[in-house]
C-alpha cells in the first residue's frame, strides 16, 4: 500500500467494526427489518441535519486553506436536500414538530469543533458521511420506497453526479491526497470512528424521540414507534 493510498484504506479498516454496528443499530436496524415507520424516519433525518450543516459549513471554511478543503464538493452537500424533504413530508413547521435529540445536536457540535482545527479531524467526519451517502444511498433509497412508500427523496438524489462509482473513486483519490499532506493521520482516523459512534447514538435515540407528543398535535402518518434509550455523555457517545 503506497503512502498516497494510506488514508482511505486506513479509514476503511479502522471504522469497519463500527460501520457494521451502525448498520444494525436502532432505527437503521428497524428499517432494514421492515419495522420502521415514516415518522421515525423523518425524525432520523431531522436529527442528521445538524451534522450536515456543520460539516458543509466547515468544509467551505477550509476550502483552499487546509487538507479538508479538497473535500468541499457541493455535489455531495445534503443540507438543502434534507430541508426540502422535511418541508415536503412534515410541513413548513417541521423544526417545531420533529424533535431534535441531544445526540443529534451533539453530533453537529462535534463536527463544528472538528472544523475549528487544522482540518484533519474534519476529513474523518466527511469520510463517514459523504462516502456513505454515495455508496449506501441507492440501497436505502430502494428500501424506503418499498417498505415506507418514501420514493423520490431529494436526500438520495445527486443531480450533479453522473456516475457514482466514478465519483467515489475521485473522492478516495482526494482523501489519499489529503492524507499524504497530513503530518499525521490519527486525527482523521479518530474523528471517523467518532462519527460512526455518533451515527449509532442518533439511530438509538430516534425511536424514543419519534414517540414523543408533537408540539402542534399530530405528526406525520404511521407513527407507531418503539422506544430506545440514549447512550453517551456530553463529550461523545
Amino acid at each position: 500500500m503506497t503512502g498516497a493510498a494510506a488514508l482511505s484504506e486506513r479509514l476503511r479498516r479502522s471504522t469497519g467494526d463500527l460501520h457494521r454496528r451502525a448498520e444494525r443499530a436502532g432505527h437503521v436496524g428497524r428499517l432494514l427489518a421492515g419495522r420502521a415507520t415514516v415518522t421515525e424516519h423523518l425524525v432520523y433525518l431531522r436529527n442528521l441535519l445538524p451534522a450536515y450543516r456543520a460539516l458543509e459549513a466547515g468544509l467551505e471554511a477550509h476550502r483552499g486553506r487546509s487538507v479538508a478543503g479538497a473535500l468541499a464538493l457541493p455535489e455531495l452537500y445534503r443540507t438543502a436536500a434534507l430541508e426540502a424533504d422535511l418541508r415536503r413530508l412534515a410541513g413548513g413547521d417541521w423544526a417545531a414538530t420533529l424533535p431534535l435529540s441531544a445526540a443529534g445536536g451533539r453530533y453537529g457540535d462535534a463536527i463544528a469543533r472538528a472544523a475549528g482545527g487544522d482540518g484533519g479531524a474534519l476529513v474523518g467526519h466527511a469520510y463517514a458521511r459523504q462516502l456513505g451517502d454515495l455508496g449506501g444511498g441507492p440501497i436505502l433509497e430502494r428500501l424506503l420506497a418499498r417498505t415506507l412508500g418514501l420514493a423520490g427523496l431529494a436526500f438520495h438524489a445527486f443531480p450533479g453526479i453522473g456516475d457514482r462509482a466514478q465519483f467515489r473513486t475521485l473522492y478516495r483519490r482526494r482523501l489519499d491526497a489529503a492524507g499524504a499532506a497530513m503530518a499525521r493521520p490519527w486525527p482523521a482516523v479518530a474523528a471517523a470512528r467518532a462519527a460512526f459512534r455518533w451515527n449509532i447514538a442518533v439511530a438509538l435515540t430516534v425511536g424514543a424521540d419519534a414517540a414523543r407528543p408533537f408540539a402542534h398535535g399530530e405528526g406525520p402518518a404511521r407513527d407507531s414507534i418503539s422506544g430506545a434509550s440514549e447512550p453517551g455523555d456530553r463529550n461523545g457517545p
